[in-house]
């Protein structure tokens, strides 16, 4: 299950509206077939792990994320029959698929067929990985990350507002795999109007996964700025299709606007041993009391970048999708 989900991580970011599945077949002590749900959501992973194995899938047991899907599409067939027809005899499944197209029916499907079906192996591991699509389906919205660059003295930018670079080499190409990761980015208008950033993923190979580009603005004439959209609050990110990660970069504004209206799930933070003295920090974010700050962000990762550290927190609250099996 650790490598399906492994593998489930190819797809992120290229996969909405379906979710990045992995998956992996085992057929004795060999792995005789590997699938990640292709850009687009199709192929999907145990469709791809079946074509890889060929007829070695027979009597093999199948280690998948999510799911099996039960709805044919014409895209393709429903991966549990494909399961049922290749002769697989156990099925492991981390999680349910909430998708009330299959919500229980493609577990069901493969135990009428006799195959073995054993669930929540990973159930903790694959929330995390698949976390857009399942805060998509639980709330009708993407995953929201925001980043962050620090000095040790919590400032975002000096006085003046420059902030390049806080952060060292190592640190700025992590962000850009971070961006690969998100099919959209956003900015506040200042951010846009003073920096006129790019937004690109500038890393040797992964050009292409450049997410889409939005700024935060109530001034509807900000839309006419060519290749962006426009959002004119927080709450509009439900509008956004075919994105279930959405990255916030900047500014200052716009990170407390998202904070206030509590819909950010997961923080990047890059911290740099710099001190600046009078710089800028974030502004208010609704708080009323110091006890409502404490307990909301989890400590998820945490590990050095060249001279910097990054550190990635979760949101302290509970992501579940109620499912039927």
């Amino acid at each position: 299950m650790a490598a399906a989900l492994a593998l489930a991580e190819r797809g992120r970011g290229l996969t909405a509206p379906n979710p990045n599945v992995g998956c992996v077949i085992v057929n004795g002590a060999r792995v005789v077939g590997r699938g990640w749900t292709q850009p687009g959501g199709r192929p999907h992973a145990e469709a791809m792990a079946l074509a890889e194995a060929g007829g070695k899938s027979r009597g093999a047991t199948c280690y998948t994320i999510l799911e099996p899907c039960a709805h044919e599409s014409p895209r393709g067939p429903a991966c549990s029959d494909l399961l049922v027809s290749a002769g697989v005899a156990r099925v492991v499944i981390a999680l349910g698929d909430p998708d009330s197209r299959t919500d229980g029916s493609g577990i069901a499907r493969l135990r009428v067929a006799g195959i073995e079906v054993v669930m929540d192996v990973g159930a903790a591991e694959a929330r995390r990985a698949m976390a857009g699509f399942l805060t998509r389906q639980a709330h009708g919205r993407p995953l929201v990350t925001l980043k962050l660059a620090l000095s040790l003295d919590g400032a975002i930018a000096r006085a003046d507002g420059s902030s390049r670079w806080i952060t060292g080499r190592e640190a700025r190409a992590h962000a850009h795999l971070e961006r690969a990761r998100h099919e959209a980015i956003l900015v506040g208008r200042g951010t846009l109007e003073a920096d006129a950033p790019a937004l690109d993923v500038r890393l040797a190979g992964l050009e292409g996964r450049s997410p889409g580009r939005w700024v935060l603005s109530s001034d509807a004439g900000t839309s006419d700025v060519a290749g962006w959209g426009r959002m004119s609050s927080p709450a509009d990110i439900a509008m956004l299709e075919g994105v279930d990660h959405l990255l916030i970069e900047g500014g200052a504004a716009t990170a407390a606007a998202f904070l206030t209206a509590d819909l950010i799930d997961r923080l990047l933070l890059y911290r740099a041993p710099i001190l600046i003295g009078g710089g800028r920090t974030l502004p208010d974010i609704g708080l009323t009391d110091l006890g409502e700050a404490h307990g909301r962000w989890k400590l998820q990762d945490a590990r050095r970048l060249g001279s910097d550290r990054v550190e990635v927190y979760e949101r302290a609250r509970e992501l579940r999708v109620q499912t039927h099996y």
